[in-house]
């Protein structure tokens, strides 16, 4: 299979033996004085403060603050901007509309599923013939939101108070109380028993950063797995983009999922297809399976330059593009397809190529200066060398764009100059 062409960044580490689960969910790390704050702004006087603070520039939050505490407890005040602040940030993945209605905590937001991704889940779901599932981890409530949308019947589970508090509160504030049951508690003690399916979003991070190892997930990925065969009729399991192929089950389908061109993530499917690949892109969806073609052949560059999708690339499928396009590789380690011919893929976005240079930065300056190129997008595949870094080099002036891919041909650095093909 073509590697992960990020090559410049660590690899993770390898899995460690299995662990005992005894510790779930906390990366969410949530805080009596967090259910505090949250309880206050569920009251009346919280919600009409939450109203009131709605838009407040940042600029101005001291300004706010300092009016609002006259009339208000200062604690109160403080939960209230601070909402305020992670109802703008959630936007982006939950819409304005739901973000504006919704209860975070600052964990929440980041680990939360985007909604889109969330959606296209509980539509796969939904079309399993599922119509209720066991959300194991729920976090804030966004996967059980999309579920209770889709008409399935939920029980939403998390061991951290505050978080069970925010989906409790978010179910109700969008009308889905009536499908999704809240429960705060370990999973692992949890009784699945009567739901036909199960969904495990584990925690991957913890208080030094991302998790690598699928065994350090909390709860590990191990019991997830076990979790999910039990289920009657299906299982989705949410793993990190990252995962190693050699760690998906042989009983399990692997499904790498890009939203607007960004990897959101990697959920592994049970009770579906065992042993498929699929790379699904959204808006959408469009979906390219695996057909366990070999890799492409490396071949001297052609006119156009394929570069596949994220999810194409972490779920191995670049052959799938090639074969396509009727393409090879530019390198063996290199997940950049190239072509004579232009023919539009929606797994991957094709340039043309108009000029090829050793990588030489004196040379690429006088080339951009030459061709009156002011608009330079640079993008890289097995280069170490950054792109904010080598516009301040060469310092593009003029009407026109380019695109330089730094990468390697053949095994050798090389500098690609084109521009998208129309």
């Amino acid at each position: 299979m073509v590697p992960d062409p990020r090559s410049h960044r660590p690899r993770a580490p390898a899995p460690t033996p299995h662990r005992t689960p005894t510790v779930h969910r906390l990366a969410h790390n949530g805080a009596v004085n967090d259910l505090d704050a949250l309880l206050a702004l569920l009251t009346p006087e919280g919600r009409a403060l939450l109203d009131e603070v709605r838009d407040t520039d940042p600029a101005r939050e001291l300004a706010v603050a300092t009016r609002l505490r006259r009339e208000h407890p200062a604690a109160l005040v403080s939960a209230a901007l601070g909402q305020a602040r992670l109802r703008q940030r959630a936007a982006a993945k939950f819409g304005a509309g739901d973000a504006g209605r919704m209860f975070f905590t600052p964990n929440g937001v980041e680990q939360s599923t985007r909604a889109s991704v969330a959606a296209y889940r509980a539509s796969r779901l939904a079309d399993l013939g599922v119509t209720s599932v066991a959300d194991l981890c729920c976090g804030i409530g966004g996967d059980a939101v999309a579920l209770a949308r889709a008409g399935i019947r939920v029980l939403a589970v998390d061991r951290d108070p505050a978080t069970a508090a925010a989906a409790r509160a978010n179910a109700e504030a969008l009308g889905l109380d009536e499908l999704i049951e809240v429960r705060e508690a370990d999973v692992t003690e949890v009784d699945t028993n009567g739901y036909d399916a199960v969904f495990v979003d584990p925690a991957r991070r913890g208080g030094r950063g991302r998790i690598f190892d699928p065994e350090a997930y909390s709860p590990p990925l191990s019991w997830a797995v076990q979790a999910a065969r039990t289920a009657p009729r299906a299982a989705a399991l949410k793993v990190a983009p990252g995962i190693p192929h050699e760690a998906v089950p042989a009983d399990a389908e692997a499904e790498w999922i890009s939203d607007g061109g960004d990897v959101k993530e990697a959920v592994l499917w049970f009770g579906t297809a065992p042993g498929a690949v699929r790379a699904t892109l959204l808006p959408g969806p469009r979906t390219l399976l695996g057909t366990g073609l070999p890799d492409p052949e490396v071949r001297t560059p052609g006119r156009y330059l394929y570069e596949p999708d994220g999810a194409v690339v972490r779920s191995h499928l670049v052959a799938e593009v090639a074969a396509r396009v009727g393409g090879g590789l530019l390198d063996a380690t290199i997940a950049y397809v190239t072509a004579d011919e232009l023919l539009p893929t929606p797994y991957a976005t094709a340039y043309e190529i108009t000029d090829r240079m050793p990588f030489n930065v004196k040379r690429l300056k006088a080339l951009l200066r030459e061709r009156g190129v002011g608009t330079l997008t640079v993008k890289k595949r097995g280069s170490a060398v950054e792109p904010e870094e080598l516009r301040k080099k060469v310092r593009p002036q003029g009407p026109n764009a380019a695109t330089v891919f730094l990468t390697r041909v053949a095994g050798a650095p090389t500098m690609l100059i084109g521009h998208p093909a129309r």
